[in-house]
């Protein structure tokens, strides 16, 4: 990716994820035993034509295959990319939101893990775990530091305890498109890759099982389940680093669209 230099242009990639985050605090709001996965894309659907901004996903090609979805809703095995349908979401389970958005030609990338009620206390342990491998990784996305400290970041995290990660989906750079350079794995080896500079926008998104790391595509060709069926978190923020602190662009403030 080419780094961002433009103030403008900077404040526009803020606009986009800070809409993509009120979007997420949103939808998470509705999440309750009984909807539908289906009910919780078009309530997605709807806020985005609120606040006059468009899905990153939807009608995303991949070969000859079209995302069908205005967002990613992935239950409990289900580790990313799954599509709204009648399914119900029951007390227990773990909901994966992914929320794309389009604004001003900017894409915004976040997403989250929201626990329906009580969970085992393993699963508990699993969302807190991999919301700490984000911040982790969000604390070596600075200016001069190697791409691979950030990734190893996550995966240190995640073996230390005791669960793993995927390793065939990553995140990547964002900006006026959703997959730019760099790709960013959850795993990597500490002073590799190349340096962070000020003004990419990095979308960093640990994705962490509980048991095994393999993974296996449904027969709707979007759909990654955890191979093993035990569950998977997943958390995202997008990340812009300054020659100072990084920028969390995605920070959710619980704030209204306007």
């Amino acid at each position: 990716m080419i780094p961002i230099k433009s103030v403008r242009e900077i404040e526009k990639m803020r606009q986009a994820c800070r809409t993509a985050s009120e979007v997420l605090d949103r939808v998470s709001e509705i999440i309750r035993p009984g909807i539908s996965t289906k009910e919780i894309d078009q309530a997605a659907a709807d806020l985005m034509a609120e606040a006059g901004v468009r899905s990153a996903f939807l009608g995303y090609r991949l070969g000859h295959r079209v995302f069908p979805g205005n967002i990613c809703i992935s239950l409990n095995d289900e580790i990313v990319h799954g599509i709204g349908s009648q399914r119900r979401v029951q007390y227990g389970d773990i909901v994966k939101l992914d929320i794309g958005v389009v604004q001003d030609g900017w894409v915004g990338d976040t997403a989250a893990t929201i626990a329906v009620g009580m969970v085992d206390e393993r699963i508990e342990r699993l969302l807190e775990v991999t919301q700490s491998a984000l911040q982790h990784a969000i604390g070596h996305a600075c200016a001069g530091a190697r791409l691979g400290d950030l990734c190893a970041a996550i995966e240190e995290e995640a073996v230390r305890h005791h669960f793993s990660v995927v390793r065939e989906f990553v995140g990547h750079g964002v900006g006026r498109k959703l997959h730019e350079e760099p790709q960013v794995p959850n795993y990597g080896k500490r002073g590799s890759g190349p340096r962070l500079k000020p003004g990419m926008t990095l979308a960093i998104e640990p994705m962490v099982n509980l048991g095994s790391p393999d993974v296996r595509l449904l027969d709707d060709g979007w759909t990654v389940c955890t191979a093993d069926g035990l569950p998977s978190a997943h958390f995202e923020h997008t990340v812009l680093i300054t020659k100072d602190e990084p920028e969390i662009l995605t920070w959710r403030a619980k704030t209204q669209l306007r």
